[in-house]
């Protein structure tokens, strides 16, 4: 690797499985992934740490291989935080910048982000991210960058993603007890979008929907920047414990049952299915598998809408829906996904990186590798890890400590 590169890490701490990303970043920006590890998680419930052993052992045994395959010993990582605790807002904020020749500039910027957050959210919830995505400025409305501009008077539109600070701080301790600083603290499901996005689709209005072991996050993107996050408390593993329960057996044949037989094409094939476990083979009626599985997409994709309907983007995204995340491996999910929210509806995985990157070329690496891809820019100084970066934490009891301006630019 070149003398000069730095390195980012993202690290998806997830209920089933934690997964850790590697990427080294070249002076030009360009991102090649070195290292990457998934292991079976522990201590964590819908998303949220329950026992701080159970995901700081994850973690530890997660980085190890990370470590070994590209030489870097991870002392700080972006970290992706999840659940139904987590919420967005609309907020406004305006300050007098000073004479109508004053020149718009980095600390006018901070500042209209502190009013705008300030006082508008409990103390127990930290603002994870701020996003504007419009500014006045002296009463000329729609600016997307005020920056250099001149003016007296500056305004600010923009969405706040929020979490319950209990919640972080669990999450930041069980990253310590395995020797990992915590870079920031990013919504998996907002990480899984920069991953999969592109700048074309997030102008013209598209939704991310990242469906987990036991939570699936919704994002909504619109005009090239955020302007919804939800979180519903049910995934993929909700599914393999239905079927473990009405087929009456164990959860790993449940489990294989779902990779290799379950799909959105419901009632098209009516042979029994038949696996092997031992040397006794077991037959599960397709019917049965059908009517399990649709009952419980139907009440994932019946919380997809819902929260579409919150953001007022229901049947309005011309870019449709992107599906990522482990349960969108599910065969044909994009075929029943079509039929429940009414629009276009892809499965996407992250691409466009150097390295081994055809390793982590999947839906359910596209959390770790946006993690990671959040590290390189919000870390830049050459030739330094993430654990020497000089940003500030982005935690914060009544307002951010740190600009998220140009997150998806």
């Amino acid at each position: 690797m070149e003398e000069k590169s730095r390195f980012a890490v993202g690290l998806d701490v997830g209920t089933s499985n934690i997964r850790a990303v590697i990427g080294s970043v070249d002076r030009d920006g360009n991102v090649s992934v070195v290292g990457y590890s998934e292991v079976p998680s522990g201590g964590m419930r819908k998303g949220v740490v329950v026992n701080l052993a159970g995901p700081a052992n994850a973690i530890d045994v997660c980085l190890k291989p990370v470590e070994d395959m590209s030489g870097i010993q991870v002392n700080a990582a972006t970290i992706g935080i999840n659940g139904s605790h987590i919420l967005s807002a609309k907020t406004e904020g305006m300050i007098a910048v000073g004479t109508t020749d004053h020149e718009i500039d980095e600390a006018d910027l901070d500042r209209v982000d502190q009013v705008a957050a300030t006082g508008k959210f409990p103390a127990n919830r930290e603002i994870l991210d701020l996003v504007p995505y419009s500014y006045s400025l002296d009463g000329q409305t729609g600016i997307r960058d005020p920056l250099g501009m001149t003016g007296s008077r500056l305004e600010i539109k923009a969405s706040i993603i929020s979490a319950l600070l209990p919640y972080c701080d669990n999450l930041r301790k069980a990253a310590e007890m395995a020797k990992v600083q915590t870079e920031r603290l990013v919504s998996t499901v907002v990480a899984s979008a920069r991953a999969v996005l592109t700048s074309q689709q997030m102008e013209n209005g598209v939704g991310v929907v990242d469906l987990g072991a036991t939570t699936t996050g919704v994002a909504v993107y619109d005009e090239g920047d955020l302007q919804y996050v939800g979180v519903i408390p049910i995934g993929g593993n909700d599914i393999t414990k239905d079927l473990a329960t009405i087929l009456k057996t164990i959860p790993e044949v449940a489990e294989e049952i779902k990779i290799r037989f379950a799909t959105g094409r419901f009632g098209e094939n009516e042979k029994d299915i038949v696996i092997k476990q031992g040397r006794e083979e077991l037959t599960f009626p397709r019917a049965k598998v059908d009517e399990v599985v649709e009952a419980r997409l139907e009440e994932i994709f019946e919380g997809v809408r819902k929260e579409l309907k919150r953001a007022n983007y229901d049947k309005r995204l011309p870019e449709g829906i992107v599906l990522t995340g482990g349960a969108a491996k599910l065969r044909d999910i994009e075929i029943y996904a079509r039929s429940q929210v009414e629009l276009a509806v892809r499965v996407s995985a992250p691409t466009g990186l150097g390295g081994v990157s055809e390793s982590v070329a999947k839906p359910e690496y596209a959390t770790a590798v946006g993690l990671m891809l959040t590290s390189a820019q919000f870390n830049p100084a050459p030739g330094q890890n993430a654990k020497k970066s000089s940003k500030k934490s982005s935690k914060s009891k009544g307002g951010p400590l740190s600009r998220f301006f140009g997150f998806f630019k």
